[in-house]
C-alpha cells in the first residue's frame, strides 16, 4: 500500500481548517487568536493521529501492526479504527495484566470491536518495552514477531516526518504555534515544517521535565539534527496525564460557553489555560498572532 493509497483511503480533511476566534483574554493585549482544527480533519483518526499514523501505515506494507497504550489511549483506538478502515491486523499491547480478568472499558471494547487483538502487560514489562530483549520477548507473546511495531503515542521518525505538514499548513499565519504535548513527535515536526520566523510553544500535559530530552532525540532521528524554533512551558499539566482539576473543568466549560467549541479535557484544555495565563503574563507581544492547534475532541 502507497503513502498515497492510505490517503484515498481514510478521506482526511487536509489542510484543516484554520478559525479565528475573539476572546476578550486575548485581543485586550493585542494579541489574535486562531484555532487550527486538527480534530476534523477525520471523524476517527483525529488531529495528531492522523499525521502520524498515516506514515507509519504506508512503511507497515500490509503487516501487521503492533502498538502500545493505556487502558483509556487515544493512540490505540486511532490505530484499531485505521485498521478497520484499512483491512490490516492490528494488536494493542496495553500495560496493566490485571486488566485482563476484567471487563473492558469503552475505550478498549472500541478497540476490540474495530478487530484489535489485545496482549496485557504487567507494568514493570510496560515500563521496560523499548528494551530490544523485552520487546522481542512480548511480540512472541502476542504471536507477532513479524509485525510493524508503532511506539506508544505513535511517535517515531516517520510520524515525526508526517507532522512536518502540520508546519507547512500554517506558515505565512501565526508568529507563535501553540500545542499540547504528550510525547512530543507532534511537536518534533511540526517545528520543522514552520517558517523561520516562526516559533513552537508546547504544553507538556505529563510531569517530570523530560520532553526536551526526548523532542531532541525523535528531530535527530527524523531529520538528522535540531529543527526550527520551540521551547516548552511545563505549568500546566495539572498533575500528570489524564489528570484535571475543578479548576481546569471550570476553565474548558466557560471556553465551549464563549466559542461554542467542545474542549478536550485531557490535552487541549491544559494548552487553552496556558495560554490564557501566559497571555496575562505578557509572554506574547502585542500586535502578535497566535495559533493553538486542536488535536483532539472530547
Amino acid at each position: 500500500m502507497t503513502g498515497s493509497d492510505v490517503l484515498a483511503s481514510l478521506h482526511p480533511r487536509l489542510p484543516s481548517p484554520l478559525q479565528e476566534v475573539r476572546d476578550t483574554r486575548f485581543t485586550r493585549h493585542g494579541i489574535r487568536l486562531l484555532l487550527k482544527r486538527d480534530d476534523l480533519i477525520h471523524p476517527e483518526l483525529i488531529g495528531n493521529k492522523w499525521r502520524k499514523l498515516a506514515p507509519n501505515l504506508d512503511a507497515a506494507a500490509g503487516r501487521r501492526i503492533v502498538t502500545f497504550g493505556g487502558a483509556y489511549s487515544n493512540h490505540l483506538r486511532a490505530t484499531a479504527a485505521a485498521g478497520r478502515i484499512l483491512g490490516l491486523p492490528t494488536t494493542g499491547v496495553v500495560r496493566g495484566q490485571e486488566l485482563a480478568d476484567r471487563p473492558l472499558n469503552p475505550s478498549l471494547a472500541r478497540c476490540a470491536a474495530d478487530g484489535m487483538r489485545l496482549h496485557f502487560v504487567d507494568r514493570s514489562t510496560y515500563r521496560h518495552k523499548t528494551d530490544p530483549e523485552t520487546l522481542a520477548a512480548i511480540l512472541r507473546a502476542a504471536g507477532a514477531e513479524d509485525a510493524y511495531v508503532v511506539p506508544e503515542g505513535g511517535s517515531n521518525a516517520e510520524a515525526v516526518r508526517g507532522c512536518t505538514s502540520l508546519g507547512t499548513e500554517l506558515r505565512g499565519h501565526a508568529d507563535v504555534v501553540a500545542l499540547a504535548c504528550g510525547t512530543g513527535g507532534t511537536l518534533a515536526g511540526l517545528t520543522a515544517g514552520l517558517a523561520p520566523t516562526q516559533r513552537t510553544l508546547g504544553i507538556p500535559v505529563l510531569k517530570g521535565g523530560f520532553l526536551t530530552a526526548d523532542i531532541q532525540a525523535l528531530q535527530k532521528q527524523a531529520f538528522g539534527g535540531h529543527r526550527g524554533a520551540w521551547s516548552l512551558d511545563d505549568r500546566f499539566h495539572f498533575g500528570g496525564y489524564a489528570r484535571t482539576t475543578p479548576e481546569l473543568d471550570t476553565f474548558a466549560e466557560d471556553f465551549e460557553q464563549r466559542h461554542g467549541l467542545p474542549v478536550e479535557r485531557l490535552y487541549v484544555a491544559k494548552l487553552l489555560y496556558g495560554l490564557v495565563a501566559l497571555a496575562e503574563e505578557g509572554s506574547f507581544a502585542p500586535g502578535s498572532t497566535l495559533a493553538a492547534v486542536i488535536t483532539g475532541r472530547p
